[in-house]
């Protein structure tokens, strides 16, 4: 064994890691932003054609019929209506006022820094400070999916909101996972992930083609 080969190993493989977690990272928050446009177009979509008896539900189904011959899974109608529902949630003015200039895809992945599932659990609290509550604390202890869903279920928000003991308020009922899906449980499905992106968005920058 060469001398010194232990250490050039090991960071090396921690190089990589490093390197798998923020494609994971960055494919969520891309995949996120997009579905955030999908969103914005079908409420404006609706908006222009909301004279018309049933547009919306036709829009949907239409939609949800050619995305789904087209790209395959992840486009019926229920995920289409979250994607609107996040837009909604998430409107342009609330954005602009964290970032500036346009909002492209990029720019946008910058917001939703948290995995699609996470935000379609978010988007179950109608509360805007409740869900901005349960947002920045997902983030901030990185919480799972589950975590997220145990707390929301618990009422977490409104019990430290009348309670100065967070962890009397903390809900223990287990959770198979433990850590945000963006982070190392993501590491088997990053190349998948980063494909099915890339494929759907038809992509051409290339340093988003690269894993």
């Amino acid at each position: 064994m060469p001398a010194g080969y232990a250490g050039i190993h090991s960071g090396i493989v921690e190089l990589l890691d490093t390197a798998r977690h923020a494609v994971a990272r960055s494919v969520n928050a891309l995949m996120t932003a997009s579905y955030w446009e999908i969103g914005r177009r079908i409420v404006e979509a609706e908006q222009q054609g909301k004279r018309r008896a049933g547009y919306g539900e036709q829009l949907m189904e239409r939609l949800s019929a050619d995305l789904t011959a087209q790209f395959g899974r992840g486009f019926g109608v229920n995920n289409l209506e979250n994607m609107r529902q996040l837009f909604l949630a998430y409107p342009r003015s609330a954005i602009s006022q964290t970032l500036s200039g346009k909002l492209g895809l990029v720019e946008l992945a910058q917001v939703f820094t948290l995995p699609w599932s996470a935000y379609v659990r978010l988007l179950t609290v109608k509360d805007d400070h409740a869900r901005q509550f349960y947002e920045a604390e997902a983030l901030r202890d990185g919480w799972s999916v589950c975590q997220l869903g145990r707390q929301i279920g618990s009422q977490f928000y409104e019990c430290t909101a009348l309670s100065k003991n967070r962890r009397r308020c903390w809900s223990r009922v287990p959770c198979r996972s433990q850590a945000m899906p963006s982070q190392p449980m993501m590491r088997s499905k990053t190349r998948s992930c980063w494909s099915s992106l890339t494929s759907r968005m038809s992509i051409r920058n290339p340093t988003w083609n690269k894993p």
